[in-house]
């Protein structure tokens, strides 16, 4: 019945997409991210169920097994491609048995819908440290009219299997989003539909950093740029309530279904000015610094019109102790980088941690360098439009996040006054004017 439901969809759908075709150039558009911040263990995930079972030696990585990975596009179209990554990998990773197909729910595919995916006409890609690669085009007859109300939502399932094994894992630790792992040893089974073989689960993506699809080329795509105020801590596990996913829904209410994307490439624990080094060798939890990941995470995506970044709390907490002036200046060269490839910057005030019952965070020095910040964000000339969550979240009687906006929402539990739940991130979402993010789109 599934199978006829979807031929039905195809069939009734046709026209509408051969005319969004029709209406214009398509181009690549990034409709969805997870920036590698690698290797795995090394990270802040949310909710991580226990790995030992899919990945008994960390060192060791993958072992001839197969992941499930969940994510959510942005934007629909009739094609997608995907980019695998051996970032912070040590050695090389040999994928293959790679298909792109719709979730029905948990592991299981809806039937029908899983498509092999080639890299340069070939089945297998071996990845050299360091190295990424786009995958050949993947048709989604699913989503032959890309504009489909049935589709908003939609989540897509990339699976892959890792030949032999991986050593250390390019990964993007907090997910909030459940994927699926295959017992170790247990072979290729990303052309299976079925959920039997995916036992494991996590709450993590690994290899995969990027989405594309095949979109009219005026489509406008916007980054979210940050740290794990970004990346969405404190929000709902599985529930797309990170305050990019507050804003991607807006931005469909207010310009049509389909028109714009938008992608995070938060990272939890990322800062702007540190850590000077990085390497797999010498990992940080938040990943490599704000400017030394802008070409991966940004500049390498395809169709970027507008970034707002949303970052510093990090650099002014006790792992960073950074003074503000190096922290304002290594923004200001990020700024540089974006305008010099016509990309729009948003800048976005840093919200309160005051109080914080983090070690880390939480004393009155941060909170007059992140002021500090503020003030350099808000600075006429400093961005090309600013976004005041500071505003949004801050209660004026504590100088801390808005009592309503502390309790955490992954887990449950009286939160920690640094990462706004998913109240407050709806807060912050709702705060953005979609003319400050996008130019010249009309409704």
């Amino acid at each position: 019945m599934l199978r006829i439901i979807l031929a039905i969809m195809t069939l009734l759908s046709g026209l509408a997409g051969d005319a969004m075709a029709q209406s214009g150039t398509l181009a690549w558009k990034t409709s969805w991210t997870a920036s590698a911040q690698g290797p795995y263990p090394i990270g802040n995930p949310s909710a991580q169920p226990d790995q030992r079972f899919a990945f008994p030696d960390p060192a060791a990585g993958a072992n001839d097994q197969s992941f499930r990975l969940i994510l959510r596009p942005s934007l629909w179209g009739r094609q997608a491609r995907i980019r695998l990554t051996n970032a912070f990998g040590t050695r090389p990773v040999t994928f293959d048995d790679v298909h792109v197909g719709l979730q029905l729910g948990s592991a299981a595919l809806v039937p029908g819908s899983n498509r092999p995916a080639t890299f340069a006409g070939k089945a297998s890609l071996t990845l050299e440290p360091g190295a990424s690669a786009w995958s050949d085009p993947v048709d989604l007859p699913f989503a032959s009219d890309p504009a489909s109300p049935l589709l908003q939502g939609r989540k897509l399932a990339v699976s892959l299997h890792v030949a032999g094994e991986s050593g250390p894992m390019t990964w993007h630790a907090k997910a909030l989003q459940t994927s699926y792992v295959t017992a170790p040893r247990t072979g290729a089974k990303g052309s299976e539909e079925g959920e039997d073989a995916f036992i494991n689960p996590t709450a993590s993506w690994f290899f995969v950093d990027a989405l594309d699809m095949q979109a009219p080329a005026d489509t406008p795509v916007v980054v979210a740029f940050g740290d794990s105020i970004t990346d969405g801590t404190a929000s709902t596990m599985n529930g797309d309530d990170r305050w990019p996913d507050v804003l991607a829904r807006r931005l469909s209410q207010h310009f049509g279904v389909n028109r714009v994307a938008v992608v995070n490439a938060g990272i939890g624990g990322n800062q702007i000015a540190g850590p000077a080094e990085y390497s797999p060798t010498k990992p940080f939890p938040g990943g490599p610094a704000a400017t030394q990941r802008l070409e991966r995470d940004v500049l390498s995506l395809s169709g970027v019109t507008s970034l707002i970044w949303l970052e510093g709390i990090n650099d002014f907490s006790k792992n960073g102790n950074a003074a503000a002036e190096p922290v304002q200046n290594a923004m200001r060269d990020g700024i540089a980088k974006l305008r010099a490839r016509g990309i729009r910057t948003v800048g976005a005030t840093v919200v309160s941690a005051l109080g914080s019952t983090s070690p880390a965070h939480g004393h009155p020095e941060q909170d007059e360098k992140r002021k500090a910040l503020n003030a350099f964000i808000r600075s006429p000339g400093s961005f090309d439009a600013v976004v005041d969550f500071d505003a949004a979240t801050l209660d004026p009687a504590t100088g801390g996040l808005k009592p309503a906006f502390v309790p955490e929402a992954t887990t449950g539990g009286p939160g920690d006054k640094l990462h706004p739940n998913r109240t407050g991130y709806q807060a912050m979402g709702f705060a953005i004017d979609p003319a400050a993010v996008v130019l010249g789109l009309k409704r």
